[in-house]
């Protein structure tokens, strides 16, 4: 590391910093302020197309330096981008409507942290879209760390208001097993007996001394299923054993890259819903009617990708031109080469 990075490193940690410790209240941008922002990336953006034309050629840590910005300054912009709910996305959401007060929805969170800013959005409005229906939450993990993530999800859902207001109780009205091994095969063993996985739930309390699953003997006890996964065990463990198996009615939530692995399912009726990426995380929200982090990492996504193929536009300008002026040089050096001497 040289000297300029070092400053660079040093500089970042102070304001972060700063920020962190220093400013108590969430800066928020105005609109106003957020396009001009906008604008004068994209004209900063266009000065270093026409220098690069110019035979400018800027390093990469400038590309760095832009999609870092253009991650982190849609968090403090008031920007809203157009999202549209698309059809499995508003199934999922049909389907949870269509549950009576005081179903039991049982939710299991397969993924951990690397995986949060995908789904970590999709269990918060979940929740919030189960609490307000007044549902009953049955939560678990075939990932040691789900149940970690799903309590992170029911204290952002006791936030809002008008489920702090119902005085939510745990035990009566959700919640949390914890994590069991055996990936599967719990999935299979608790079509025959849930107590026979789950002795004590998260917090160590037996079984049958919580009200809530006091009576639930098996998935003939449960009327929904949500699964988020980001691999294996997953959903597709999930259809194949508890909905080819049980007949229970699954939806899903998966990461981008696994997503497009349960379209089949989705097509064939194992599946009642689906939310893919961060975008799935955004149109739930959309349809819930609830502005979460889906919508706020939808926008700072964008933002990356428009800088992106930007630099990818400017890398192939430079590159294009480059061999022109190669090609331009050639003749200029055959002819030196051909002077009388030259040898």
């Amino acid at each position: 590391m040289n000297k300029k990075e070092l400053v660079a490193v040093i500089i970042i940690v102070a304001l972060s910093l700063i920020f962190y410790f220093g400013i108590k209240q969430p800066i928020v941008f105005s609109s106003t302020v957020s396009y001009i922002i906008t604008a004068l990336i994209g004209l900063v953006l266009l000065y270093i197309f026409i220098r690069t034309v110019g035979g400018k050629i800027f390093g990469r840590r400038t590309v760095f330096l832009f999609v870092g910005i253009a991650v982190v300054l849609p968090f403090f912009m008031t920007i809203k981008q157009p999202i549209k709910s698309s059809p499995e996305v508003k199934s999922l959401y049909d389907a949870v409507l269509a549950l009576k007060p005081d179903s039991k929805v049982l939710v299991s969170f397969d993924y951990d942290p690397p995986s949060a800013p995908e789904l970590q959005p999709m269990a918060e409005s979940f929740f919030m879209l189960c609490f307000e229906r007044d549902l009953k939450l049955i939560i678990m993990g075939l990932w040691p760390q789900g149940p970690q993530q799903a309590e992170m999800a029911l204290q952002r859902a006791f936030l809002e208001p008008d489920i702090a207001a119902k005085n939510l109780k745990y035990g009566v009205d959700y919640v949390n097993l914890g994590f069991q091994t055996g990936n599967e095969f719990v999935i299979q063993r608790m079509g025959s007996s849930f107590k026979s996985m789950f002795q004590t739930d998260y917090y160590g309390t037996p079984y049958d001394d919580i009200p809530l699953i006091r009576n639930v003997t098996n998935f003939s006890n449960i009327d929904f299923v949500f699964n988020l996964s980001a691999g294996y065990p997953g959903t597709v463990e999930w259809v194949q054993v508890a909905v080819d198996r049980y007949g229970v009615k699954l939806g899903a939530g998966n990461t981008a890259v696994q997503a497009p692995q349960m379209y089949p399912y989705l097509r064939a009726g194992q599946l009642v819903g689906l939310l893919g990426g961060l975008n799935g995380a955004a149109e739930f929200e959309k349809a819930t009617n609830i502005i979460g982090k889906g919508t706020k990492f939808m926008v700072s996504q964008s933002f990356a990708h428009v800088i992106v193929i930007a630099f990818i536009i400017i890398g192939n300008a430079a590159y294009f031109l480059g061999e022109k002026r190669r090609e331009e040089n050639k003749p200029n050096q055959t002819g030196m080469n051909n002077q009388p001497g030259a040898n």
